[in-house]
């Protein structure tokens, strides 16, 4: 078990073929939405690389200045001088100098608000901390932001922090809370910056939104078993869309 957790420390076996072997709540968004596209690899967009450089930043600010988070001081992804600069890098997507203004300005706003800094930077924390654990019959994996005394912290932006307890469901936090707080028996709470507005907001899981959380791993392990698993039922070419209007 501890060479498994210190082998998914790195990103390269989280997110490679190593860590595949597990279920992780990003395979829940697809499972219940995308089941066609179950782990087929996918181009990093642009909400992916600024929630990367966010976290990195937040987390592992040492590890920044990688070829990971190269800028470009232009106004568009559609100009000449953008598209450019990523073939001469061997990019698919590359940050905007602006978008990284306003990334900076969020992770500034939450550091330098005290209640947030001594959350985030207790020394007694651990960052970045992977788990494994049966849930349902199934393996799992996660990657907690933070692991500190009495609670894990995950650290999240939002378009809208209005709206964040219902965009909250909508982006699967609340299974992530629920599976979490399995791995790691510590209840998940939310720590929020406002990405234009930069308002900070702190959520704490209630009952109702962990039990939505497990109905949605027990519908994405139904999903997984009748498309995916060793002993499917049908091929996944025959999946239909079925609701209710």
């Amino acid at each position: 078990m501890e060479s498994v957790l210190e082998k998914l420390k790195s990103d390269e076996h989280y997110y490679g073929e190593f860590g595949k072997q597990y279920l992780s709540n990003s395979d829940i968004i697809t499972l219940l939405n995308d089941p066609k596209n179950f782990r087929k690899d996918k181009e990093i967009t642009k909400p992916m690389l600024l929630g990367r450089y966010f976290h990195t930043a937040m987390l592992e600010p040492e590890k920044v200045n990688s070829t990971e988070f190269l800028e470009i001081d232009a106004s568009s992804r559609n100009t000449k001088k953008y598209k450019e600069e990523i073939l001469t890098h061997n990019k698919s997507i590359m940050m905007l100098s602006k978008e990284k203004i306003d990334i900076d300005k969020a992770i500034s706003t939450m550091t330098n608000n005290l209640e947030f800094y001594e959350a985030i930077y207790d020394e007694r924390n651990l960052y970045e901390i992977p788990a494994i654990k049966e849930v349902h019959g199934m393996m799992w994996k996660g990657k907690a932001d933070i692991v500190a005394e009495d609670m894990l912290i995950d650290l999240k932006t939002t378009s809208n922090i209005k709206d964040f307890k219902y965009s909250a469901r909508k982006y699967n936090y609340d299974s992530q809370a629920y599976l979490y707080q399995k791995f790691f028996g510590k209840p998940l709470v939310f720590y929020v910056v406002d990405k234009t507005t930069y308002e900070l907001g702190i959520y704490h899981p209630s009952q109702t939104f962990l039990e939505y959380g497990k109905e949605k791993v027990e519908r994405a392990i139904e999903v997984y078993n009748k498309f995916y698993s060793k002993d499917a039922e049908e091929n996944i070419e025959s999946y239909i869309i079925k609701e209710v209007l």
